[in-house]
C-alpha cells in the first residue's frame, strides 16, 4: 500500500464515519478496485478507526468528561448500596444505557469473523445489500415524528433497540452511526440525543475491536507499514475532527432522506459492478 492509498483511505474513513453512508462499507470498496484488500487492509481500518475516535472524543468531550466522573460515583453508591433507579441522573442513565447496548453486542460475537470475512472476500455483492439496507432505514427514520426524549429519559427497550441496530452494523456497507442513530429515532430521542448516544456508545466497541485487531497483528508478526498506519490515524483523526462540522448541520436539517438516495444509489450501482464482475470473472481493479 503506497502512502498515497493510505492518506486517501483515512480521508474516506475520516469524511464517512460522521455520515450515515458506512465508513466500512466505502473502504471495503476502495480497498476492493485499488487491490489492497484482505488481512493488512483490515488491519489498518481498524487503526483509521482509532484516529476518528480522537474527533468523536474532541467533539463530546464534555459530556465524555462528566460521564467519567459520574462513573466513580456511580460505583460508589453500588458498593455502598446507595445506588437507585429512579434517581439517576443524565450522565449517570446514558452510562448505564451505553452498557447495556454494548451487552447487546454479545450474541453477535461468535459471527464477527463471519462479518469481516466480507471485507476480504472477492465479491463486493454484499456490500451493495448492506447500502440498500442502510438506505431503507434511513428513510424510515426521516419519516419519524421528532422524539423528545434526552439522556435522563432513556429506556432499557430504548438502550436494546440501539444495540442490536448496532450489532447488525458489523457488516460492511451497513452504516454503524446511520443505524444507531435511526434507532434512537425510532425510539424517540431528540436528533441531538440521537446523534450524542450514537457516537459515544460507538467509542468503547471501536477501542476494544482495534485494540483486538492490534494485538492480533502483533501476535502474528503481520507485515505491516507502521509509518503508512501512523499517517492514516493522523490524517482521520484531523478530516474527522473537520467532518465533526457536519454532524450539527445533519442534527439542524432534516437531511437523512439525501444519505439514504446516497447509499441507495451506491447500492445499486455497487450491486451492478459486482455482477459484471462475475460475468467477466474477476474484479474491477484500477491501479
Amino acid at each position: 500500500m503506497s502512502l498515497l492509498d493510505a492518506i486517501f483511505q483515512a480521508i474516506i474513513q475520516g469524511l464517512t464515519e460522521f455520515l450515515p453512508v458506512s465508513s466500512s462499507g466505502h473502504l471495503s470498496l476502495y480497498q476492493h478496485f485499488t487491490g489492497n484488500s484482505g488481512e493488512g487492509a483490515l488491519f489498518f481500518s481498524a487503526i483509521l478507526h482509532l484516529g476518528t475516535l480522537v474527533a468523536v472524543f474532541a467533539a463530546f468531550r464534555k459530556r465524555i468528561i462528566s460521564m467519567i466522573k459520574e462513573l466513580g460515583s456511580l460505583f460508589k453508591d453500588i458498593f455502598t448500596g446507595k445506588f437507585k433507579w429512579s434517581e439517576m441522573n443524565g450522565d449517570r442513565r446514558m452510562i448505564v444505557m451505553i452498557f447495556i447496548s454494548c451487552c447487546c453486542l454479545l450474541p453477535f460475537a461468535p459471527f464477527l469473523d463471519w462479518f469481516e470475512s466480507f471485507s476480504e472476500d472477492g465479491s463486493i455483492l454484499a456490500e451493495g445489500i448492506c447500502f440498500l439496507y442502510t438506505a431503507a432505514i434511513l428513510i424510515m427514520s426521516d419519516k419519524c415524528v421528532k422524539g423528545k426524549k434526552q439522556a435522563e429519559d432513556i429506556k432499557v427497550k430504548d438502550s436494546v433497540t440501539v444495540g442490536f441496530m448496532q450489532g447488525v452494523a458489523m457488516l460492511p456497507g451497513v452504516s454503524r452511526s446511520g443505524s444507531t442513530i435511526s434507532a434512537g429515532l425510532f425510539s424517540g430521542f431528540t436528533r441531538e440525543t440521537a446523534v450524542e448516544y450514537s457516537f459515544i456508545l460507538g467509542m468503547p466497541v471501536i477501542l476494544l475491536g482495534c485494540l483486538t485487531e492490534v494485538k492480533s497483528a502483533v501476535e502474528a508478526k503481520a507485515a505491516i507499514d507502521w509509518g503508512n498506519c501512523f499517517i492514516g490515524f493522523v490524517v482521520a483523526a484531523l478530516v474527522g475532527i473537520a467532518a465533526i462540522k457536519m454532524v450539527s448541520w445533519l442534527v439542524k436539517s432534516d437531511k437523512f432522506k439525501v444519505f439514504a438516495y446516497y447509499a441507495g444509489a451506491l447500492g445499486v450501482l455497487v450491486i451492478t459492478i459486482s455482477v459484471i464482475e462475475l460475468v467477466l470473472g474477476h474484479a474491477i481493479v484500477f491501479n
